[in-house]
């Protein structure tokens, strides 16, 4: 690592000013595709979270829905994209509601 970005991170005293120097500041590219992998990462974790929750595994979950289990596992590994009815029914198919917020 280079000595003056180790510095850098050795002097952060929070995490904002940790992902600015790791990743770039608020508006960056560098900094959006980071933010884009995170909120993909979490929606992964809540898929899997909710789906052992409901006591179901991938193949059930995937029968439910009327899609495959290598989906489900892609989605819930942050390796496939998902379109917003598939996110809806999916949750549905967990007995739970989606409800989005556009900021």
């Amino acid at each position: 690592m280079e000595e003056n970005k180790k510095e850098a991170l050795m002097n952060c005293s929070n995490l904002e000013e940790l992902l600015n120097v790791e990743f770039g500041e608020v508006g960056t590219a560098s900094r959006e595709e980071f933010d884009k992998e995170t909120e993909a990462f979490c929606l992964a974790q809540t898929l899997r979270e909710e789906r052992k929750r409901a006591g179901l595994t991938q193949q059930e979950l995937a029968e439910k829905i009327g899609t495959k289990k290598t989906y489900i596992s892609r989605l819930e590994n942050g390796k496939a994209d998902i379109q917003l009815g598939t996110l809806f029914r999916i949750f549905e198919g967990l007995g739970r509601r989606v409800s989005l917020t556009i900021l």
